[in-house]
């Protein structure tokens, strides 16, 4: 199963329920797409209906295969509130709708829905007010931004933003990613105060108060105590602190101290209480960092002056800083140990486990060309980070509720440096790439920039493939792949040309089928004439070449040619040129590869 975006709340099992013998093909494809945990048809035992109520109260969601008449009857009995009951979704036997029956916003079934009409190629049927306006849903959208959900009266803000129309609501964003308030989706929300308008209908804080609080997660708590001290201790100290400067337990990221306490039972059972992921720090590290009060004992004793300031400030990423210095408790009544607590504040937000990083390859173009398992990626993630071209192409699938942001075509680490900030903010972001990001595309750069970060420090990491240019053009050519193949660049922008050639000459000594990328630009015009001088080396002059531009565009174009009148001037960076071997041939327009060499058996 992929894993559950953060925009959805972490409960039990995703249930797939079908109660026709038709269900069973579209159950069948939800599995494979890793969109239900367990499915349940007509004649599975138990059956369906016995699987609805005894798992009501435990269950993540359901996905029902049938008609939204029947599900509304069968869950009538077992509604117990907004608060408390899972999503339901309900899915046609073809797929074309995903209807969120229950559960819409708190739940996660629009999100759901969203993930299994992107997956289906089918439609989500969302008849709430905020998804019909194109507007954030207040109440659950946070999730998306790995932010938390506080106090407040909920219901009424959403009933209050039904009731506004077209007036703005004023909206207080005092911490976390600000980024946000770019949606489309949030273009009618008034952010900052303003003493003219009514008080703040939401905040996004990491302090408790009155009004609808979302908590980013910025704060990071750094803790250092004595061997064996109590988990009650502990307990107590980060209570009572938090409670006494009004900050939001929400708003808490995560745990830090020194990897000498990795072993410490009290830290790792707070942790795990309270599911705060804990960071280890070595002392060297602990100790380049400048504290308010440092100790000479603890530096004596651990190697370090400061483990809970230092190691609070270190967890919480770059620009942080320490929002309160180290508080000291010691053991009362039954209580063992001592131990400190400091706490820091993340610059926006600072969350890497809470994060995830998609390395989505978007095709050549052509949305029919997306594949499933890139739409659902791209359905679920919060931001999208590509080159504009890139997301142009894409734009007809976005949402209001999900961010945009387009980078320069040269500005490769950039682009990556930034998605992957983003995803360590806690965000689930879509890094896009055309064709498929591991040919020549982000995900080499963007792996590398992740395995750079601390183990315990990186947000998921996934690469989905797409389909690439050299595949479409094989495609629309006929079968030229059909035996071995390689594919080289021309571009000696990241590779030095000597390098190149020595690549080309191989590929020609070798009799491979290539694939040339980044054949040629207005500052790189001599490149593939010299290529061509060296394929033919070692392959007739008659041998096809294919030119394949703009593939998956409205302005395809594919042609033959010959290896010794390949036109040069035609050939600019959106062309893939297609080199045969030596036994492929055309014929009727067509490229084809032979499977064996002249002479060969084949079985």
């Amino acid at each position: 199963m992929t894993p559950t975006p953060a925009s959805l709340p972490a409960r039990g099992l995703i249930w797939g329920l079908g109660f026709s013998h038709g269900s069973a093909p579209m159950l069948e494809r939800l599995s494979q797409a890793g969109l239900i945990d367990a499915r349940l048809g007509p004649t599975d035992k138990p059956l369906p209906r016995e699987a609805l109520v005894t798992h009501w109260q435990s269950a993540h969601a359901f996905v029902v295969v049938g008609a939204c008449g029947l599900v509304t009857r069968l869950i009538a009995p077992l509604l117990t509130g907004k608060d408390s009951d899972p999503a339901v979704v309900v899915v046609d036997p073809q797929g074309r709708f995903a209807v969120p029956l229950l559960g819409g916003h708190g739940a996660g079934a629009d999100q759901l829905s969203h993930r299994i009409a992107a997956s289906l190629g089918g439609q989500a049927v969302l008849t709430g007010a905020s998804a019909a306006a194109g507007r954030l849903s207040l109440d659950s959208f946070g999730r998306g931004w790995g932010w938390r959900r506080g106090a407040g009266d909920w219901q009424e803000l959403m009933l209050a933003a039904g009731r506004e129309g077209d007036q703005s609501l004023q909206v207080e964003a005092r911490h976390g990613s600000p980024r946000w308030l770019g949606l489309d989706a949030a273009a009618h929300l008034q952010a900052g105060a303003n003493s003219a308008v009514a008080k703040p209908a939401m905040f996004v804080d990491i302090h408790t108060g009155s009004g609808c609080r979302w908590h980013p997660p910025s704060l990071w708590l750094g803790l250092g105590c004595e061997r064996d001290t109590s988990l009650g201790l502990l307990e107590r100290l980060v209570d009572q602190t938090l409670a006494g400067q009004q900050l939001a337990p929400q708003a808490v990221a995560g745990l830090a101290s020194i990897d000498r306490k990795a072993d410490e039972p009290a830290l790792l059972e707070l942790a795990a209480r309270r599911h705060w992921p804990m960071r280890w720090f070595d002392a060297a590290s602990l100790a380049a960092v400048v504290v308010p009060t440092p100790s000479a004992a603890v530096a004596k004793e651990m190697g370090t002056a400061s483990v809970a300031e230092a190691a609070a400030q270190l967890a919480a990423g770059p620009g942080a800083r320490l929002l309160l210095t180290k508080q000291i408790a010691h053991a009362q009544g039954t209580e063992r140990g001592a131990a400190t607590l400091a706490v820091a504040l993340a610059e926006g937000q600072w969350a890497p486990q809470r994060g995830q990083l998609h390395l989505v390859g978007s095709g050549p173009g052509s949305l029919d060309l997306l594949t499933g398992d890139a739409r659902q990626t791209l359905s679920a993630a919060t931001v999208w980070v590509g080159y504009g071209l890139y997301l142009d192409l894409l734009e007809p699938l976005r949402r209001p509720d999900q961010l945009r942001w387009d980078g320069q075509l040269t500005e490769e680490r950039t682009r990556c440096a930034l998605a992957l900030e983003l995803a360590c903010q806690g965000l689930n972001v879509a890094l896009v790439s055309s064709g498929d990001s591991g040919i020549y595309a982000m995900a080499g750069l963007a792996l590398e920039l992740w395995l750079a970060q601390p183990a315990d420090g990186r947000p998921s990491f996934a690469v989905h493939p797409g389909i690439s240019a050299l595949q479409l053009a094989a495609a629309r050519a006929g079968a030229p792949l059909m035996h071995d193949f390689c594919t080289i660049s021309l571009s000696d922008r990241l590779t030095p040309w000597a390098v190149i050639e020595r690549r080309l000459q191989a590929a020609a000594a070798g009799d491979f089928v290539v694939a040339l990328y980044n054949p040629r630009s207005l500052g790189r015009d001599w490149q593939l004439a010299r290529a061509r001088e060296l394929l033919l080396a070692g392959r007739p002059a008659s041998t096809p070449v294919v030119l394949a531009r703009q593939l998956g565009r409205e302005a395809e174009a594919v042609s033959l040619h010959t290896l010794g009148e390949l036109p040069v001037e035609q050939v600019d960076m959106l062309t893939l040129v297609l080199v045969g071997n030596s036994s492929s041939y055309a014929k009727d327009g067509r490229l084809v590869t032979p499977r064996g060499y002249p002479g060969a058996e084949l079985s």
